[in-house]
């Protein structure tokens, strides 16, 4: 048994927590004193339920912040300097669900997936949105 083998034992042997203790069923001073602070935490158990919810409410009244390098990656998606990648992106997804669909694969790429094709579309569009992002959080 080592060191901390021998504090945990001593710490749970001595915290408060470490037994449980149960009162009896009936009309005893101390059961009508736990029920009377059993109420009184309901009370407050209500008042910090009614304040979450009027904050939820505050909060939903407030307008969510829009990330704008989304907006400007997905206008850059569509601009010109990005139309060769978004074409290739759109044949490589076009064959990908014709071959789950089972229409003739072609033999040279039976596995394929678009994940190359998805990463050139997205490095355009962060390069493209880069600039305008800067200048918008300036």
């Amino acid at each position: 048994m080592g060191f901390f083998d021998s504090w945990s034992d001593l710490v749970a042997a001595a915290s408060p927590w470490s037994a449980v203790e149960a009162e009896a069923v009936g009309s005893t001073p101390a059961a009508s004193e736990a029920e009377t602070k059993d109420a009184a935490a309901g009370d407050e158990n209500e008042d910090e339920s009614k304040e979450e919810q009027e904050e939820e409410e505050e909060e939903e009244e407030e307008e969510e912040t829009v990330d704008p390098k989304e907006k400007f990656e997905e206008e850059c998606k569509e601009s010109k300097a990005c139309a060769p990648s978004k074409h290739h992106f759109e044949e490589c997804v076009e064959r990908v669900t014709a071959a789950d669909e089972g229409k003739p694969v072609s033999k040279k790429h039976p596995n394929e997936d678009c994940v190359e094709e998805f990463f050139h579309l997205a490095h355009c569009a962060s390069q493209c949105a880069a600039p305008k992002l800067w200048a918008a959080l300036k």
